[in-house]
C-alpha cells in the first residue's frame, strides 16, 4: 500500500515566512495609519525589529513592501466573499462586504488606497496577484449589484460601475475617522450610520 508523502517545511523556511508575515502586518498598519508616501522603510524595519538590510532580502523596495500588504488584504477579501452564505440576498451580501471593509478600516487593518500618481499604483498594476484578485472581487460585487438591481433592492437607474466604486470608497471613507474622533459613537454604531447613508440614502422616510 502506498502512502502519500507529506512535504516537511524546514525550520528556516518557517522562520522566514513568519518574519515575512510580521513585515506585512507592520506595513499594513503603517499604510492604514499614514499612507504610502509618509511610510518609510526605516520605520518598517524598526517596527519589525530587524535591520533594513534584512528587510530588503524579503522585499527589494518600498513599493514591493506596500504591494505585498495590498495583496494580503485582497486575498482576505476574496476569502470573505467566498465564505458568505449562498442563500443570502445580493443586497445583504453587498452590505456584509461593506460592513467588513469598514470594520477593517476602523481596526487599522485597511491600507489606504494609492493616489493616481503614486509609484505604488504602477507597481500594483504590474502585480498579477493583486490585479487578478481585484478583477475577481470586482466581478463578484458587480454580479451582486446587477442581481440586486434586477430585484429592485438597488436603484436600477444607476450604472453598476458607479455603485461598485461607491462601495469601494467606503474602505477609505474619512467619515469613519471623523465620527470616531468625535467620541460620541461606538465602532458598531459608526458602521451602522455609514451603512445607512450608503444604502438607504439621506432622504427622509
Amino acid at each position: 500500500m502506498q502512502t502519500s508523502a507529506v512535504t516537511k517545511i524546514s525550520f528556516k523556511t518557517q522562520m522566514l515566512q513568519a518574519r515575512e508575515d510580521a513585515i506585512i502586518r507592520v506595513v499594513n498598519r503603517l499604510l492604514a495609519e499614514k499612507g504610502f508616501d509618509a511610510m518609510t522603510v526605516d520605520e518598517v524595519a524598526a517596527n519589525v525589529g530587524i535591520a533594513k538590510a534584512s528587510l530588503y532580502k524579503h522585499f527589494p523596495s518600498k513599493e514591493d513592501l506596500a504591494a505585498a500588504a495590498m495583496v494580503h488584504v485582497m486575498r482576505r477579501a476574496q476569502r470573505y466573499l467566498k465564505d458568505l452564505p449562498a442563500n443570502t440576498s445580493p443586497l445583504e451580501k453587498l452590505r456584509d462586504v461593506v460592513r467588513w471593509t469598514m470594520e477593517l478600516k476602523l481596526a487599522g487593518e485597511m491600507p489606504s488606497l494609492p493616489s493616481q500618481n503614486s509609484s505604488l499604483r504602477a507597481t500594483l498594476m504590474a502585480n498579477a496577484d493583486y490585479m487578478n484578485g481585484l478583477i475577481e472581487v470586482s466581478d463578484q460585487l458587480g454580479e451582486w449589484i446587477e442581481a440586486a438591481q434586477a430585484q429592485g433592492s438597488v436603484n436600477p437607474h444607476l450604472p453598476a460601475i458607479a455603485i461598485l466604486y461607491t462601495l469601494y470608497a467606503r474602505a477609505c471613507d474619512p467619515v469613519l475617522e471623523f465620527l470616531k474622533m468625535g467620541g460620541q459613537h461606538t465602532d458598531v454604531e459608526i458602521i451602522d450610520l455609514v451603512l445607512s447613508t450608503c444604502f438607504d440614502g439621506l432622504n427622509a422616510r
